[in-house]
């Protein structure tokens, strides 16, 4: 779990995860669990510490400072619980003292991540002057770098005098595997040049023979014991290739180019008499190409203020496009990129507000951005609109328009921009963003695109305002009725009945005022029955509090009753006719105004639906 949690932390520290999910994690892990008991709570609260360390500065800001404020309540009063354990407490107490301390870790804590191998060779040599050579290939001898600017002076000293290839490739002093009696002794053993001449470096192969006094008094004029040069001789480094002088700064050149390098023969076999073949060259080490960092949040925001500038002050998009790219912005930073865009041009013009829209939708086309992408824009704008409107009061509508540009360029659906929007959320937001696709385009294309998104608009609304009446109401003020024609018809229709119940009228009147295309609609022939049935009902058996609902109707009731059916019926059978799911629906409607009118005894509209 602590793995899991150190994983989020690292993400909300990257702003790959929103605040509202780390607020989230951090409530789930203080909350009291029920049937656990406090000090059961070790494993939730150190993964408490660790989060908090970890995306604690980034959460800790004016707007959730109330929210910080209970955590570490909570914390400094679990911290002071004596059920905890120890360890559990103080890692409270470092975490509440880190917030109280601004957030900056003590120096304990700065430097404990894990190190890269150069990192730790580099150490080393600050510290020690130790330096640590890179693992090298087989049949190489690391014993090579403990000549030069490597290797102490002290230690130059203490090595055997033999000099010639000894001095380039002996070992340190008490570098063999122990002491005493027993001990087998490596190779390179610095013993092996000290009490018996090595077969490589001598030409009496094959015998062991101790150094004569004669063989010294043949070097007497080169060498003194006092005076033994540490370099190799000279005719060893006098090749066709000319060797580079050692410099300060010096790397080895890689395995595949350096020559061959002798071994010591196996036991057994006669070793090839001679020098060895070339040393390992040694090269200048070139200047290392340091890349560029990449930049960081506070510079990708002043270079996207400035680019956006520049093209609302010119409109050359593809100077802007291009812009954008060259920045290199990390994907997590494309939505605040977006925001930024959003924001510059809220308190411009409305052209230079149409700009701003054609540049996102510019880099959707692009592939720069995603619809994704802008939607975490929108909505991180949306979140600041309450400081937005002291300076911006109708920063809501510039952001509606924002919304509707997306949509037409299909940026976006109307589904994808209700989805974060239901309950009211930033009401009257929908709403107008429904108004600007209207001005933008038409109210058949919209009426259109509306039903096709299937957005249910009641829950558009406030709880307080999801019925169809208020509903109604809401879109007629705001000039959206035309979205609801059946909503508007179900309303006005009962009422131009009651007026004058012709059929002639009310045929008229559905070819003037209901589409054509909403003709053949079930919700049309559902609202066309429920009405004819509303009026019959009020008719035959006005309500008042003297009759008695469960009584028979009388003859006249019931021959008035059929009378109102049969003056409807050219009505029904223009828009019947012909279709028989129609006239299912209709059938529909009659069962269920019966069934809401608790099927009335004797009427003939409610034998006919028991009938059905």
């Amino acid at each position: 779990m602590l793995g899991n949690i150190k994983f989020i932390g690292e993400l909300g520290k990257l702003d790959l995860i929103h605040e509202s999910i780390l607020h989230k994690c951090i409530k789930t892990l203080l909350e009291k669990k029920k049937r656990v008991q406090l000090k059961d709570m070790g494993e939730d609260l150190e993964c408490l510490c660790q989060i908090m360390r970890t995306v604690g500065p980034r959460l800790d800001h004016e707007r959730a400072k109330s929210l910080m404020d209970q955590y570490f309540a909570r914390m400094c009063s679990l911290m002071l619980s004596k059920e905890l354990p120890a360890r559990i407490r103080f890692l409270l107490q470092d975490t509440v003292e880190l917030r109280e301390h601004r957030w900056v870790p003590r120096k304990a804590f700065l430097d404990n991540g894990p190190k890269t191998i150069n990192q730790i060779r580099q150490d080393a040599v600050k510290d020690l002057g130790v330096f640590i050579p890179a693992p090298m290939a087989q049949g190489m001898r690391s014993d090579f770098f403990l000549e030069g600017p490597f290797m102490p002076p002290r230690m130059k000293m203490d090595r055997d005098p033999l000099g010639g290839l000894a001095d380039m490739f002996g070992q340190m002093p008490g570098s063999g595997i122990g002491t005493g009696p027993g001990v087998i002794q490596d190779r390179f053993s610095p013993t092996m040049g000290r009490h018996r001449p090595n077969q490589l470096f001598n030409g009496h192969g094959g015998h062991i023979m101790p150094p004569t006094q004669s063989q010294f008094g043949e070097m007497g004029g080169k060498f003194m014991k006092s005076q033994i040069s540490l370099r190799p001789a000279q005719s060893f480094l006098m090749n066709k290739n000319q060797v580079p002088k050692l410099q300060p700064q010096i790397t080895m050149i890689p395995p595949s180019a350096q020559p061959p390098r002798t071994q010591t023969p196996p036991l057994g076999q006669t070793p090839q008499l001679g020098l060895k073949t070339n040393p390992p060259l040694i090269q200048e080490k070139p200047a290392k190409t340091s890349k560029k960092p990449p930049p960081s949040k506070e510079e990708l925001l002043k270079l996207t203020e400035t680019v956006v500038t520049e093209y609302l002050n010119s409109g050359n998009s593809n100077e802007a496009v291009n812009g954008v790219r060259e920045m290199r912005a990390p994907k997590h930073f494309l939505p605040e990129m977006l925001s930024k865009v959003i924001i510059l041009s809220l308190d411009r013009s409305d052209e230079d507000k149409e700009k701003a829209s054609s540049l996102i939708s510019l880099l959707k086309q692009e592939g720069i951005a995603t619809s994704d992408n802008f939607m975490q824009a929108f909505l991180n704008v949306l979140d600041q609109c309450p400081k937005l409107e002291v300076d911006i009061p109708l920063v809501k509508s510039y952001l509606a328009q924002f919304a509707a540009r997306a949509i037409i360029s299909e940026l976006v659906s109307i589904s994808e921009l209700a989805q974060p929007l239901e309950s009211g959320t930033h009401f009257p937001l929908f709403l107008l963003c429904l108004q600007q696709l209207a001005k933008l385009q038409d109210r058949e294309w919209l009426t259109e695109l509306f039903q096709q998104s299937k957005v249910n608009m009641q829950k558009m609304l406030p709880e307080i305002d999801q019925n169809k009446d208020r509903m109604l109401e809401i879109l007629e003020g705001k000039g959206l009725s035309f979205l609801f024609p059946l909503l508007k018809l179900e309303k006005e229709l009962l009422k131009q009945i009651k007026l004058d119940p012709s059929p002639q009228t009310i045929y008229k009147w559905i070819k003037d005022n209901i589409s054509p295309k909403l003709h053949v609609d079930k919700g049309f022939v559902n609202i066309l029955m429920t009405s004819f049935l509303q009026y019959i009902s009020s008719e035959v058996n006005p309500p008042s509090d003297e009759t008695d609902s469960s009584s028979a109707p009388s003859k006249e009731q019931l021959e008035q009753e059929k009378q109102l059916l049969l003056s409807f019926k050219p009505v029904m059978q223009k828009f019947l006719h012909d279709h028989v799911d129609l006239q299912v629906s209709a059938l529909y409607a009659l069962q269920v105004h019966c069934y809401n009118s608790n099927f009335p005894k004797g009427e003939s509209v409610a034998n006919l639906a028991r009938n059905c």
